[in-house]
């Protein structure tokens, strides 16, 4: 073998961590692939693709942007109970892998977001449901309040006796402005009727969202009292509580996020699902990728109301014609301010 000098290998030493170093910084600064496509990397809440509610609509953002744009994609999804270092991991190595954007379904990742978006600036990150303010984000966020009163209008119209409940996948600020809106609609529409509001689980414990079960068990102690509508706002829990309502007869469910009557895993209670309160995730999804693709990155905070179809009641399976004007007449009146919708209970 041929001796090598030290100052040889030496620079051989350097130029290789030089090498290294370029590669690993590059991966973050890059927004297509080798052979040209643009990468959008996607970080799901609990649940992920096929929750057929929250992460679902984002997934049809993601697949539309795929399809429009020849995309290569990668999707990573949290679990129930991990811990933040498991959500700064994800948008890290989807930011070293060359995706751009990186986009966050749900609240629990702004921590993260806060911390990883920061470190790699050439890559434009999507939060939704909550705001950040670093400078490569954009804060994806929605009038969910808005919609859940058109939907408690319609509960209220709908009920027999005024006895409607609403179920929260986890006690947070976010659920508590679908509660609040819910709510206002109710009692507006009928001011002798009654709201009765129940939270699977509470604080840091996310597992309401990921628990049919729990749903399930939720809205049959509803039914049990004579309420017969029941709004769901609980990710993947909330397909407990539609079974749960379709086998009470003249019970209603109202589904949330995505048209759940639509959902193949739920149509064989399609009869019974009222209406569904869409909040259009895959909108701000596919607006952000756009604009990324554009060259012209959306960032600050972009709020989807009532107004902008951001949030909306999905009229599947006709059950809704018989209160369509009264409807109309109250989204009028929120969308021209004469109706202020709270986000509070």
């Amino acid at each position: 073998m041929r001796p090598v000098s030290k100052i040889t290998a030496a620079c051989a030493i350097t130029a290789a961590l030089a090498l290294t170093a370029t590669a690993c910084g590059s991966s973050s600064d890059e927004s297509s692939s080798s052979d040209g496509k643009m990468k959008i990397g996607m970080a799901y809440d609990v649940g992920g693709r096929g929750d057929n509610s929250f992460n679902d609509s984002a997934a049809r953002g993601l697949d539309k942007a795929k399809a429009e744009f020849g995309a290569e994609t990668k999707e990573l999804t949290a679990k129930t109970g991990e811990s933040s270092a498991d959500r700064d991991q994800r948008l890290q190595s989807l930011a070293e892998g060359g995706y751009n954007p990186v986009i966050a379904i749900g609240f629990a990742y702004k921590e993260a977001v806060d911390k990883i978006a920061p470190k790699y600036p050439k890559v434009n990150f999507g939060l939704v449901d909550s705001v950040s303010d670093v400078k490569n984000v954009n804060s994806i966020v929605f009038t969910e309040e808005q919609g859940s009163y058109l939907a408690g209008v319609a509960a209220a119209l709908k009920s027999k006796d005024g006895k409607v409940g609403f179920i929260g996948g986890v006690d947070l600020p976010l659920i508590k402005k679908f509660a609040a809106g819910f709510r206002q609609g109710v009692m507006d529409t009928k001011p002798k009727a009654t709201v009765q509001i129940q939270y699977l689980s509470t604080g840091s414990d996310l597992s309401g969202f990921g628990s049919p079960d729990k749903g399930k068990e939720a809205a049959k102690g509803m039914l049990d009292k004579g309420i017969d509508v029941i709004f769901a706002a609980a990710g993947g829990s909330g397909a407990g509580s539609i079974e749960a309502v379709a086998g009470k007869k003249g019970a209603w469910s109202i589904g949330v996020d995505s048209d759940q009557a639509k959902d193949p895993a739920l149509a064989k209670y399609k009869d019974t699902i009222l209406t569904s309160v869409v909040k259009n995730v895959d909108a701000g999804v596919f607006d952000l990728v756009k604009s990324v693709k554009d060259g012209k990155p959306m960032t600050g905070t972009t709020t989807y109301s009532l107004a902008k179809g951001g949030v909306s009641l999905t009229p599947t399976g006709d059950h809704l014609k018989d209160i369509q004007a009264q409807l109309d007449a109250a989204k009028k009146k929120i969308v021209d301010g004469t109706i202020k919708v709270k986000s509070t209970t």
